[in-house]
């Protein structure tokens, strides 16, 4: 039986994804998270086997609870599970030390995939990502923006998502 924590706050994304795994024999969550001090704070008390962690959370975001989470826990399997592209973060949460990457567009069966790949020590990455870095080994360049610290790169995105510097 893989134990499986999600950290979303969107209390829908949780249940949702609750009923997909209810649907599976090896499969169970035991555990929720609205927010990554509760993900951190839980992890040190509760063993699992995969958390599943979104990006983009109030207070302490995906990324820097990610970095925290495999401080205290180094071989605790992280899936990321989020609505951003991976072209947009992927490679970053990657090299932070996560398992695998998917997008919240995927399909159900991808997911669970992704969840036992994680769960036996694996790294999970889509096709299109394998394709993706596959190209940057042909150029020998990373792109431009993986160049950015991940503080610089969070603060890219929110300007380009119309934030203004004070916000």
């Amino acid at each position: 039986m893989i134990r499986i924590i999600i950290a979303d706050d969107h209390a829908v994304v949780r249940k949702g994804l609750k009923q997909i795994f209810d649907e599976t024999l090896d499969l169970v969550v035991t555990d929720e998270a609205n927010s990554g001090i509760e993900l951190l704070d839980k992890i040190k008390k509760n063993d699992y086997d995969v958390v599943i962690l979104d990006i983009s959370m109030p207070g302490k975001d995906g990324l820097d609870t990610l970095k925290e989470l495999k401080s205290i826990k180094p071989d605790l399997p992280v899936l990321i599970f989020t609505i951003y592209p991976e072209e947009q973060y992927a490679v970053r949460v990657l090299k932070a030390g996560a398992s695998g990457y998917i997008n919240k567009e995927s399909e159900p069966e991808l997911l669970i995939e992704a969840i036992r790949k994680v769960s036996h020590g694996r790294k999970y990455i889509s096709p299109y990502l394998a394709e993706l870095l596959a190209s940057n080994l042909d150029t020998g360049e990373a792109p431009l923006h993986e160049q950015l610290s991940d503080r610089e790169y969070q603060v890219m995105c929110m300007i380009a998502s119309g934030k203004t510097a004070t916000d």
